[in-house]
């Protein structure tokens, strides 16, 4: 439940692009748009506005709820209303597309930092309560996190700008929106997966000794 309000924002954007027609015929979202502008960018226009919204109301909802901000929350907020109104201002889905890209590669400092700066491992101090690990594996962890965060924010960049550039403009962008939510998402279950198979088996080891 809660990966679903983690993902609130970006699966609004996902259904809110591919129906954005609708949504320009039938509502006044229609007033705001451009009606030469090609299809695909008066539909990113449409869904980033949207996403924006979303990202507040998840923010605003959650500090109701648990009366604290999630940092998570609030770093995408940050990044989704600079590049999100880039966007909208200029016109160009390139801002937005940057979006993952910078988030992961700002999990992937604040990790690096805390490690290397503090001596802080976030990562333990996220999961340390719930199970016990040796300290070179909450070490390893938290590395893998690391380069995790920089592979998808690489990956991003490539569908978003180097993957079939062959193709259309508004073909590639269907693609990356639909990346931005299955293959992105696809990717950290993938990598979850092959970290609990790891932490299991570390974890009987640690009991053992």
């Amino acid at each position: 439940m809660k990966l679903l309000f983690d993902l609130f924002p970006v699966i609004l954007f996902f259904f809110s692009y591919y129906k954005a027609h609708l949504l320009i015929a039938h509502t006044p979202i229609g007033q705001w748009i451009d009606p030469t502008q090609p299809a695909h960018i008066a539909a990113t226009l449409v869904a980033t506005s949207i996403a924006i919204i979303a990202s507040f109301l998840q923010v605003g909802w959650y500090w109701m709820k648990h009366k604290r901000f999630e940092k998570m929350h609030l770093f995408s907020l940050g990044i989704i209303s600079v590049l999100g109104g880039l966007t909208i201002y200029i016109g160009d889905p390139a801002f937005i597309q940057w979006k993952p890209t910078l988030l992961n590669w700002l999990f992937a400092v604040i990790l690096t930092g805390s490690q290397l700066l503090v001596g802080k491992n976030l990562i333990k101090s996220m999961m340390g309560a719930q199970i016990t690990l040796p300290e070179p594996v909450w070490n390893r962890l938290n590395w893998s996190w690391v380069i995790f965060f920089i592979i998808s924010g690489l990956a991003n960049l490539y569908v978003a700008f180097y993957y079939r550039t062959d193709l259309d403009a508004e073909t590639r962008m269907n693609f990356w929106v639909s990346f931005k939510l299955f293959g992105l998402m696809g990717l950290t279950f993938v990598f979850a997966i092959g970290q609990a198979f790891y932490l299991s088996r570390h974890m009987q080891h640690h009991e053992e000794q």
